[in-house]
């Protein structure tokens, strides 16, 4: 049974003055229930973790070798694009906050969850990337549990780029069990 109308009412006219004050915030408003501070800074490191990602991916791409490598650069390609466009709905948040996205090349490994390790095969390289998502879902988890209780905005971008780094460890896993013959997670 839904709640009546009366108990959820609007002051329309102080949203109204509200909207028109600080315009300068943009998308921010006073309904904001968290530190627009700490998102950008917690957004800022998620952006320097998928453009490491997009490196380490595009790297892996083109130096990828040896039988049957073909089809294990275009996973490598496909999810380096992937996280390309998780870089770029990042940047495009931070902006709607107010803040600047950092693309400095001397901070994003330093601020990255993740680490660019080449690897020396085509099976390291696949682990150096699943051992990447893994950590990618870990710290997107806990971002999702900062943002939910006053940013739904951002908790929603980052459920789904959750989602996709999710498909990106299966993979990744997948291709691993194929190249070494037996599951590596236990059930």
């Amino acid at each position: 049974m839904s709640e009546p109308r009366s108990q959820f009412i609007l002051d329309v006219e102080q949203i109204r003055q509200r909207a028109r004050e600080k315009l300068e915030h943009g998308a921010v408003t006073a309904g904001y229930g968290g530190s627009v501070d700490a998102a950008i800074g917690i957004l800022n490191d998620a952006l320097a973790t998928e453009l490491l990602c997009v490196l380490r991916y595009r790297f892996h791409a083109s130096a990828a070798q040896g039988i049957n490598s073909e089809g294990v650069r275009k996973e490598f390609a496909e999810h380096a694009r992937e996280e390309q466009e998780h870089a770029d709905m990042i940047a495009r948040r931070i902006t709607q906050l107010g803040g600047r996205p950092h693309y400095d090349p001397s901070a994003i490994a330093a601020h990255s969850a993740t680490q660019y390790i080449e690897g020396e095969n085509l099976i390291d390289m696949i682990k150096e990337d699943l051992v990447a998502e893994r950590i990618a879902i870990d710290a997107y988890r806990k971002m999702i549990r900062y943002f939910s209780g006053h940013d739904p905005t951002t908790r929603r971008m980052l459920e789904t780029i959750l989602a996709t780094e999710e498909e990106h460890a299966e993979d990744m896993h997948d291709l691993l069990v194929a190249r070494e013959g037996e599951p590596m997670l236990e059930h």
